[in-house]
């Protein structure tokens, strides 16, 4: 079996009007939201093998806080330029290049290609908006992650940080 969770950037700085859209930080509130969501996340008893980002400054930052709290190095982390605003067909690409000895892994990435493949992912429930920080899991039953396809796989988690828990 493989897991994919896909997690939305935390919320992003719109400080720096000048500043390049790939090189926005967290804000306040994406520095509060990514630990929360992150350790609600880990007391699930989740394991994860790895993780993949997106190269924004904003989805780095928020894939580190995860890492921490899943206890993993940076040689779990795999940074790929292409999940950078990535739509569904990108984003499920790179989850088929993934390690096959990974099983569990966290992607992380932006709108609105992460609604879009939630919306992709077998379930009933239609998803408007992942927000930011927004956790989608999924799980599809196969040993190749180049048998993993978002119309297979059926989502089995959203969480989210306004979401009463």
């Amino acid at each position: 079996m493989k897991e994919v969770y896909l997690i939305r950037h935390a919320k992003s700085s719109w400080a720096d009007p000048n500043q390049k859209d790939h090189d926005r930080p967290l804000n306040s509130r994406g520095k509060r939201d990514a630990p929360d969501m992150a350790a609600r996340l880990a007391k699930t008893g989740l394991k994860v093998d790895g993780i993949l980002t997106s190269s924004a400054k904003r989805t780095r930052q928020t894939a580190k806080v995860f890492a921490e709290a899943f206890g993993l190095g940076k040689s779990r982390i795999v940074k790929e330029k292409k999940l950078y605003h990535a739509g569904p067909k990108t984003i499920q690409k790179c989850i088929q290049d993934l390690p096959e000895d990974w099983s569990t892994v966290l992607v992380f990435g932006h709108n609105p290609g992460y609604t879009e493949a939630a919306n992709a992912l077998q379930n009933d429930d239609y998803i408007g908006n992942v927000p930011t920080c927004g956790i989608i899991g999924s799980r599809l039953e196969t040993k190749k992650w180049s048998k993993w396809t978002l119309a297979d796989a059926t989502r089995t988690a959203f969480y989210y940080p306004k979401q009463k828990k």
